[in-house]
């Protein structure tokens, strides 16, 4: 069988393989991304969506992490102001939690330590007198505000994926890695489309192992060789439920385990709550949230709000194991959420490049840094450049995504608001390649309901590398919330009948 010839293998499309495809092909390296499921399938969309430095982290003296974090979080949200924007975080506090004073601390460090310049620091509030007040029970009486953004988690890895195409990698879905040969030279790779079931070899002079929850046993079942680091795979469950509040403030909220749990607005009609942290031993595609789980979320939202929820008012929930690198710490919730990058470069054999840990808000510098060092490996001096570069999309006019909206709407006056609202955060100006040329909504053809017209899902198709009716409704969207059982069921019918239709012109050609 003869191997298709790359610079660079990839193995892993969540938010770190696909961030190094885009960094390494925009310098040049031809790569190509392999993914057993679907891009963002597993950790990398169940996060809780947000680009933070991680206040809670200062507690560990983990100040390199959050100045980091920090700093990338106000690239990020220049680069994606569509998938990415500003929130301000109440903490309410009272005088059995962490002192004032030291709170004060804390948020004054958070401030200072990335350099902020887009948005608004620190302050102290009167719960009596502000918005967020009017929920809470009346023992609170006052909190803090703070900044960080919101992420689109599973559309930022897509998004990556699609530029990282654009400057000329080849992305894989659904094609497993089944083993890889070092060589003196390259790496040969055996990887089998599951869709097809047809296996194939590609050559790389390097290999990137960044499979996640997954990445010792890739390196022991794939490669051959043994973990040079330890994994603690820690499970983060989340709830989803009814609207709690109507103002746009999110909480954060301290439990009496001295753990923290988030309370945001989520897609307008609801309110998603999270998250837990418990070491997890079991196969990470299998994942789930427990009623234990669902219990203590409950439970910490209770202790807060003075109307109360029980896990039957929970309409969805989802759970992701994060790969962290094990540094004994004693909790899952101490563990650090820094990453490792093990590079190997024996005399005379391909290089190796293992991802260890890291968070969503670092994937950016992490990929970075990984493409430094397999560029030294190549022997190659490009450098750098993504971390002024727009992700598709994201190329908005001074980041100024109301003025973006608002000129989206004035184009294609005739789409409801909630639906340009909904194309304008999904795609950002590439919002004017789905619409095309349409003029009203049956130009946008089929309509399978919750606002999804067939030019979405043909879009998603052949730019999105989206495959599945799971895809479109639960990571390159959210609309699996609000479409009904005959929706479901009509994209589901219309995405068969297109792979039926393609299969047969491509026998007939």
């Amino acid at each position: 069988m003869e191997a298709e010839p790359f610079d660079l293998v990839v193995i892993g499309g969540g938010v770190n393989g696909a961030g190094i495809a885009r960094d390494a092909a925009g310098r040049g390296i031809k790569v190509l991304l392999l993914e057993k499921s679907d891009l963002a399938n597993a950790t990398s969309s169940a996060s809780t969506k947000l680009i933070h430095g991680g206040l809670r982290y200062l507690e560990y003296y983990d100040f390199r992490l959050v100045h980091h974090a920090l700093v990338e979080r106000e690239v990020l949200l220049r680069a994606a102001p569509h998938i990415i924007w500003p929130l301000r975080f109440v903490l309410p506090h009272s005088p059995e939690q962490r002192p004032a004073w030291l709170i004060r601390i804390g948020l004054f460090l958070y401030d200072h330590l990335g350099g902020r310049e887009l948005l608004p620091g620190s302050r102290a509030i009167d719960l009596a007198s502000h918005d967020a007040g009017g929920p809470l029970k009346k023992d609170y009486r006052k909190a803090f505000v703070y900044s960080d953004c919101w992420v689109d988690d599973s559309r930022l890895v897509v998004l990556n994926a699609v530029d990282a195409r654009r400057h000329g990698a080849t992305i894989r879905t659904r094609c497993e890695a089944l083993s890889a040969v070092r060589g003196e030279k390259t790496w040969r790779v055996t990887y089998r489309d599951r869709r097809t079931g047809e296996t194939h070899q590609a050559e790389g002079a390097a290999l990137v192992n960044a499979a996640g929850p997954w990445v010792a046993e890739v390196l022991g079942k794939r490669l051959g060789q043994e973990s040079p680091k330890k994994i603690r795979n820690v499970k983060g469950s989340h709830i989803v439920v009814r609207r709690l509040f109507d103002h746009p403030y999110p909480y954060i909220f301290q439990n009496r385990d001295r753990r923290i749990v988030f309370a945001i607005p989520y897609l307008e009609d609801y309110t998603l709550i999270g998250t837990t942290d418990l070491d997890y031993q079991g196969d990470p595609d299998r994942a789930a949230i427990d009623e234990t789980e669902v219990a203590y979320l409950c439970e910490a939202i209770n202790r807060y709000f003075e109307k109360p929820i029980a896990p039957e008012d929970v309409i969805w929930s989802y759970a992701g194991v994060r790969p962290l690198f094990d540094d004994d710490s004693k909790s899952a919730s101490a563990a650090t959420r820094d990453y490792i990058l093990d590079f190997d470069q024996e005399a005379e054999r391909a290089a190796l490049l293992n991802v260890f840990g890291g968070k969503i808000t670092t994937f950016r510098k992490l990929s970075e840094q990984a493409v430094d060092t397999i560029e030294k490996a190549l022997g190659r001096r490009e450098g750098s450049w993504t971390a002024k570069s727009a992700l598709p999309g994201g190329d908005i006019p001074e980041a100024d995504f109301d003025s973006f909206l608002a000129d989206l709407q004035r184009r294609y006056d005739w789409l409801p608001q909630p639906l340009c609202r909904r194309l304008a955060r999904a795609y950002g100006s590439d919002a004017d390649t789905l619409l095309g040329s349409a003029n009203s909504l049956e130009d946008l053809g089929q309509d399978f309901g919750a606002g999804l017209y067939q030019a979405e899902v043909d879009y998603l198709r052949a730019e999105e590398f989206a495959v599945t009716a799971e895809d479109i409704l639960w990571r390159r969207s959210k609309l699996g919330l609000a479409i009904g059982d005959q929706g479901r069921e009509s994209l589901r019918a219309y995405l068969e009948e297109s792979r039926d239709g393609s299969a047969r012109l491509a026998a007939q050609s």
